[in-house]
This record gives C-alpha cells, structure tokens and sequence, in this order.
C-alpha cells in the first residue's frame, strides 16, 4: 500500500456544514496499491455497512447516509467497473484514511484519471467516495482554475 496525499493539496477550511468532509478529503490517505488491498478495504467496509454517505462527483451530494443494501450494491458495482476500466495488474486509484477502520474513501473513475498525483497543480476530482462524513460539492469547493477564462475575456475584451 502507498502512502500519501491523493488529488488535492489540501482541503479549503470551511468552517461550517462540511468542514469534516474536506478535512477527510483532503487528509493523509492510504492508497490500495494492489487489487488484495482493495479487496479488504471493501471487507472493511461491508463489515460496518451503517452510517456511510455514497457520493457520486458531479451530482448532488447524497443527504442522507446509504442503507447497507445501496452500499453493497454500489461497492459492487464500482468493484466491477474498476478492474473493467482500469486493466492493469494492481490498483492505485482508491484510497482511504484508514485500511483496517476507514471512514472516507476516495474512489478515482479509471477513465477520468488526470492528473490524481497532483503534478499539474490542478487536482483531478475522484469519481466517488465513501464517507461517515456528509459529503459537500467538489465542484463548488474545488471550482478548476480560470486562467483559460481570463485568457478569453482579456482577447475578447468582455
């Protein structure tokens, strides 16, 4: 397993209705390097299937905490598309705070892989993640950078 910060920096402080919910996002995470790793991390979470929030980036965040059912179906299904989509010999995209007692998991969409170390300097955002924490909008919280904007209104004049 790897250590290490996956996607952003850091997560802007809130204050408010979400702060833990960055905190964790942007918080040391571990990654599951192999498919094994990931294979207990699912265990670890379906051993304690109460109380998690699914989130899928890009829609609404989930207000209420998924039924153990939903969250089984989904780990699943996101297990499936993941050694589907991503057609290597180990993982790499997932991780989570804590391998044996996790509460956030940040899953990234093998087809939307970007740049998740970070080299850029503009994170990618993950696909999902899973949380005991109530998830805020990434997109809002980490709106992507406007240089390209700015380039066009300054050429433009507007």
């Amino acid at each position: 397993m790897t250590r290490g910060q996956a996607g952003a920096e850091g997560a802007p402080a809130d204050g408010g209705v979400g702060s833990a919910y960055l905190r964790a996002y942007g918080g040391r995470l571990v990654g599951a390097l192999r498919w094994g790793h990931l294979e207990r991390l699912w265990e670890r979470v379906l051993a304690e299937p109460c109380g998690w929030y699914v989130y899928a980036v890009g829609e609404p965040p989930p207000v209420e905490v998924a039924s153990p059912e939903h969250l089984a179906e989904f780990v699943g299904a996101v297990d499936r598309l993941l050694r589907q989509e991503h057609d290597e010999d180990y993982c790499g995209i997932v991780y989570a705070d804590d391998m044996d007692a996790p509460s956030f998991v940040k899953i990234y969409d093998p087809s939307n892989l970007g740049a998740v170390c970070g080299t850029t300097g503009v994170p990618t955002l993950p696909g999902w993640t899973l949380s005991r924490a109530r998830p805020v909008d990434l997109a809002s919280a980490f709106p992507p950078p406007g240089n390209r904007y700015r380039w066009w209104r300054r050429l433009w004049g507007a």
